[in-house]
């Protein structure tokens, strides 16, 4: 966010249109979310709402819409207020049936506002973690991000402050994560506090890495690997829906790892992942991308 918003700043958009962009970018990612679960089949009722896209588009539209009006430091203050409000009301409110601070599946108040409101079916049955009350600390993941995307933006630092000041965050977020993990267990299916925290750890510690290695010493070369799938990410995400990239596997490496015993499975999948980048890169040269 902070590097598209000011080139978009940049180049004569004013506030207005930065925020009719984000609503069209998170209604895209909704839909998207809602295709790769089937809504092109038009069975309402057993159709599932929520979404991996889905919830990154919500969680972005209200990130932005705090970049957009806030400093550094007050978008830190969200992220924390927003951290410490989600473990609050799982812990504090009660749930019918189940009183408060019951974590267990299908027993938290994420869980049962999902039941109550969600239309459609959820994941597990009785519980979706990707609900409505998990967007909290999804939006303080995307606010993790926009903040680290300030600081490498800036040019107040040197390249390696900006690596040290990186991990040195990341390792406070994995402390942070651990200290919290006994009271708010990290957990995905929760998307817990600790948990977002536990990831911003592992996301900060690489993107250092990363950082470093590809910015500041500049060995790049070896990156492409990564990049022809980073610019297409959102395309093969959909496209595992509606290709069977399996049946292509098979028929051209059943012969070399079929008979490769109980390697045969990872060596597979790992074949699976290499005939979808071979169709990324094939992509990448004829520079076709797909953006939303």
């Amino acid at each position: 966010m902070p590097f598209s918003f000011a080139k978009r700043f940049e180049h004569g958009a004013t506030k207005a249109q930065l925020y009719r962009h984000v609503f069209i970018r998170m209604l895209a990612l909704v839909v998207l979310g809602m295709i790769y679960n089937g809504l092109l089949k038009f069975d309402w009722a057993t159709m599932r709402y929520t979404s991996v896209l889905g919830h990154i588009g919500i969680a972005y539209f209200f990130a932005a819409l705090i970049v957009l009006n806030a400093s550094a430091v007050g978008q830190f203050v969200w992220m924390v207020g927003l951290l410490v409000t989600y473990w609050a009301l799982m812990k504090f409110v009660p749930v019918p049936g189940f009183g408060a601070g019951d974590l267990s599946p299908a027993h938290t108040l994420n869980d049962y506002l999902d039941r109550l409101l969600m239309p459609g079916q959820l994941k597990f049955g009785d519980r979706d973690p990707l609900g409505i009350l998990a967007t909290m600390p999804a939006i303080g993941t995307a606010l993790a991000g926009a903040i680290t995307g300030q600081l490498l933006k800036t040019d107040q630092f040197s390249s390696y402050f900006k690596t040290i000041a990186m991990a040195i965050a990341g390792v406070i977020s994995f402390i942070l994560a651990y200290l919290w993990n006994s009271n708010f267990p990290i957990n995905k299916n929760l998307w817990s506090s600790s948990f977002v925290l536990h990831c911003a750890g592992y996301s900060l510690l690489l993107l250092a890495l990363f950082y470093l290695v590809i910015d500041v010493w500049r060995f790049r070369r070896w990156a492409i690997v990564f990049v022809v799938i980073g610019c297409n990410s959102i395309l093969i995400y959909m496209m595992r829906q509606f290709v069977d990239f399996t049946f292509t596997t098979h028929y051209f490496f059943d012969g070399l790892i079929g008979n490769s015993g109980p390697y045969q499975p990872l060596l597979f999948a790992m074949a699976v992942v290499f005939v979808e980048w071979l169709m990324l890169v094939v992509l990448y040269r004829h520079r076709v991308f797909f953006k939303v």
